[in-house]
């Protein structure tokens, strides 16, 4: 029995089970405070005599000290020990990943991801993640794509709300952007920002396939939108790859999780 965390800047998400297919998946739990989310944690894996338990997590994250960073911002979990706090409570190993990075190893297991492939979540926030060579992408720490720095374009006079960047691709194209710029009309500009983004990754990384997720990606019209601006600026420079939905919907992260946990 495996247990499985997403754990997200507004919910996390708890699941339990052997296999995708008996996952018993929990009512989202508030992200609050630390100790008010984690205590609502534990009681839902207290039923369950776990092996391991993987996690999915917002970011930025400390791999290596699984630890959420002090640039995060959610402020009341700045330079929490996240992975050690869980294995204290729940007395397993605990493996932990970025959530988009767990996305994206959910659509690898257990979808129909090819290798290499990104899977970018656009939602309150933008973040990606992906697999080369049958590995998760991982360096001097996990990626932060949804902070590229790109071309302003002409005519958007939106300042951007990213605390760190301002007007990077998540400053300026995120769910909570988006919705801001409804305000003053500008909300059209989100996808050539998207579109740029996505155009650069794929020329950095050439993938196979690009997986777009996140709630924002399920407004009408929007992924169409973006994947045609992505052709245009393109020009025919280069071979695009496939950009299409998650094949697990909603269920990527925790099931990437759980394959975290499993070792699998």
């Amino acid at each position: 029995m495996w247990g499985a965390i997403e754990a997200g800047g507004t919910k996390f998400i708890c699941a339990a089970g052997t296999e995708p297919g008996d996952l018993v998946v929990g009512e989202p739990i508030p992200t609050t405070t630390p100790r008010e989310t984690l205590r609502a944690v534990v009681t839902f894996f207290a039923p369950y005599r776990l092996q391991a338990v993987g996690v999915g997590s917002f970011g930025p994250v400390d791999l290596a000290a699984g630890r959420i960073t002090r640039t995060t911002p959610k402020v009341a979990w700045r330079g929490f020990a996240l992975r050690q706090a869980l294995e204290n409570a729940l007395h397993v190993p605990v493996s932990l990943d970025t959530d988009v990075n767990a996305a994206a190893w959910g659509e690898y297991r257990f979808g129909d991801a090819p290798d290499p492939f990104l899977y970018l979540t656009v939602g309150t926030g933008i973040g990606g993640g992906g697999v080369v060579n049958g590995h998760l992408l991982h360096g001097r720490m996990h990626p932060e794509m949804g902070h590229l720095l790109l071309p302003r374009a002409p005519g958007d006079t939106f300042p951007g709300l990213c605390p760190a960047h301002g007007d990077c691709l998540e400053g300026m194209a995120s769910g909570v952007a988006i919705e801001a710029r409804r305000q003053t009309g500008q909300e059209h500009f989100a996808v050539e920002y998207l579109a740029a983004g996505l155009l650069s990754l794929s020329y950095a990384y050439s993938p196979l396939r690009i997986v777009l997720g996140g709630g924002v990606m399920k407004t009408p019209k929007l992924f169409g939108s973006v994947t045609k601006r992505m052709r245009t600026l393109n020009a025919g420079y280069a071979p695009l790859p496939a950009v299409t939905a998650p094949k697990l919907g909603d269920r990527s992260g925790v099931l990437g999780a759980l394959a975290l946990a499993a070792g699998i």
